[in-house]
């Protein structure tokens, strides 16, 4: 592919690169950014490579951020991971350096960057970052610290190989990267372990999870909601997939409130394309998982009514 070899031109040249990734950040998004970093690192020892954003103490396991001076971006090669959209990028320097990569899994409706990477059919951007070490492999080293960071992306972003994304160059690629000395059963034990606050939220979707006549399942977390149980809006993805496990379930949304009263909606579905919705409604994704934003209760009533008629429409079709 000619955009992996401008990629590598890119890497080449410069001696100085800085690695972003999106705002709330998951597994896929720490996983890419410091899985790229750790290749780079080990197969060019003399380069400066840096990772940036907002420290995650729940992803900390997978990598730590590096504070930089804002003059470190002068003659420097930024790349961004995972990310579909410039406004969501984490750390607003990334404009600062002298080249932009994009490399990213989601459909490009903001193809920003100098040089434009997107796979919307790879399951994870990790997967990508594996591939382009593969497509270099005599060039490029896979260290177990990349191996891990990768293989935590890919299992965060599937589900564990649940989601309907998930296909057999994905399994491949895990397989290569525990190969490669990733700790496969260490990994997805600490994707699954929760907290005890989050135990508790996990009942509290449950017992008050409401289901659509067209099988769309909804619930909202209010400020009162993550307050009670000790949470804040960063701790909530752990119950995101939920409602999934429930057999009835075709597609469903969770409602977050934010610290200034609007809601984050995360979508997922089994079936019914949700991302056309989220883009009704400033946001955007992937056709099983998307997010997007509600002003109010009746935007999110008016969410909850769209999601009801893309799950008839699709148990019509079905």
């Amino acid at each position: 592919m000619a955009v992996l070899e401008d990629i590598m031109k890119a890497i080449n040249k410069y001696n100085r690169i800085i690695i972003h990734r999106h705002q709330r950040p998951d597994p896929d998004a720490i996983g890419s950014q410091v899985g790229l970093a750790e290749i780079l690192r080990a197969s060019f020892p003399y380069k400066e490579i840096f990772v940036v954003g907002k420290d995650i103490a729940d992803f900390d396991w997978i990598g730590e951020m590096d504070e930089i001076d804002s003059g470190l971006y002068e003659n420097a090669l930024v790349i961004v991971t995972d990310t579909a959209n410039s406004p969501r990028i984490d750390d607003r320097r990334f404009n600062q350096g002298e080249m932009l990569v994009k490399i990213d899994h989601h459909p490009n409706d903001d193809p920003f960057g100098d040089v434009v990477w997107v796979d919307d059919q790879a399951a994870s951007c990790s997967e990508m970052i594996y591939a382009f070490y593969q497509h270099f492999a005599g060039q490029l080293k896979l260290p177990k610290t990349a191996a891990d960071a990768l293989y935590a992306g890919i299992v965060g972003d599937t589900g564990r190989f649940l989601y309907p994304a998930t296909t057999p160059k994905t399994m491949l690629v895990a397989g290569a990267l525990m190969a490669a000395g990733a700790d496969a059963s260490a990994i997805s034990r600490r994707e699954d372990v929760i907290t005890m606050p989050l135990a508790k939220l996990s009942a509290f979707v449950y017992q008050n999870l409401k289901l659509t006549s067209h099988q769309a399942a909804y619930v909202v977390l209010s400020a009162d909601v993550l307050k009670k149980f000790g949470l804040t809006e960063a701790g909530t993805s752990a119950v995101v997939p939920l409602p999934g496990k429930i057999d009835v379930v075709s597609a469903w949304v969770i409602f977050v409130q934010q610290d200034d009263g609007h809601y984050r909606v995360r979508l997922r579905s089994k079936g019914p394309a949700i991302n056309g919705l989220a883009k009704n409604h400033r946001g955007g994704g992937h056709p099983m998982a998307s997010g997007a934003k509600a002003a109010d209760e009746a935007e999110m009533k008016q969410i909850i009514q769209e999601l009801d008629q893309l799950c008839q429409q699709w148990q019509e079709k079905e």
